[in-house]
């Protein structure tokens, strides 16, 4: 069964497994709680047995599950169910149970393999002229050339990142005003960071390569583990930064997606 929570508190989030969809739900929920439209979270039941958490931000879905509470075969397909119902543009589900979704859901929608990667800090920040507080206008027009997404959605992009930063939930960087990154959560000591994009004209020059060592660097000292998730094919490019592959997730895309 799965219905809408209009109560969930931070007591009942901390009992999901311990990985990056869980913390996606948390981040959500200590940025918006219960109040609005645009961000429901759901329970998933077994029976009277609870197994897991459903949030809805937007059009994406993130999915976790409790802690030593596999998700049975019936309540995958009631998942697959309900993604094909509310047809977000994404779903994400841990790992060991994507396969058998996507294929619950292949009329509506594809797997696309992502690369999960931990920083390995070597403990020397280089001196960058990096802003740790930019304006988030600056942030969005570089942001703007590299992602469509974002470029047609400047104020929900705009509202939402200032919402999360002002509760330091997120946090955005610029490196000498033409290269930005941005670290998308800071849930449980782990930053995750996204959102990495380099002006046109100053691509190829190792800016993005500078500012995302600069973070990794800076976020470990100051006590974090720092992430990134990335396509397979970029797997080369993160290890010569410093970033070693830590693990395989799979997101579901909607087939009819605008890409």
């Amino acid at each position: 069964m799965i219905y809408q929570l209009t109560q969930l508190d931070l007591h009942t989030l901390g009992k999901l497994s311990l990985n990056n969809y869980t913390r996606r739900i948390k981040s959500h929920f200590l940025a918006y709680s219960t109040k609005y439209e645009f961000c429901r979270f759901f329970a998933v039941d077994d029976y009277d047995k609870h197994c897991g958490i459903i949030c809805m931000f937007n059009s994406s879905m993130i999915v976790s599950s409790f802690e030593d509470t596999p998700f049975s075969r019936e309540i995958l397909s009631e998942i697959a169910s309900f993604a094909v119902i509310n047809k977000p543009l994404s779903v994400e589900f841990p790992v060991k149970y994507a396969r058998d979704l996507e294929r619950m859901c292949s009329i509506e929608y594809m797997g696309d393999k992502r690369t999960e990667f931990a920083f390995s800090a070597q403990g020397e920040l280089p001196e960058l002229d990096v802003q740790e507080l930019p304006r988030l206008d600056d942030v969005f027009n570089i942001l703007a050339d590299c992602f469509p997404a974002i470029k047609n959605n400047h104020g929900l992009w705009l509202t939402d990142t200032s919402h999360r930063v002002r509760r330091g939930l997120a946090q955005s960087f610029v490196l000498e005003g033409c290269t930005t990154a941005t670290v998308q959560y800071i849930i449980d000591r782990v930053a995750l960071i996204g959102h990495v994009g380099t002006l046109p004209e100053y691509r190829g020059q190792h800016y993005a390569r500078k500012l995302l060592y600069w973070i990794g660097e800076k976020l470990t000292a100051d006590g974090f583990d720092v992430r990134l998730f990335a396509r397979p094919h970029r797997v080369s490019y993160y290890e010569e930064i410093g970033f070693k592959k830590c693990g395989l997730d799979i997101v579901l895309e909607r087939k009819d997606k605008d890409f």
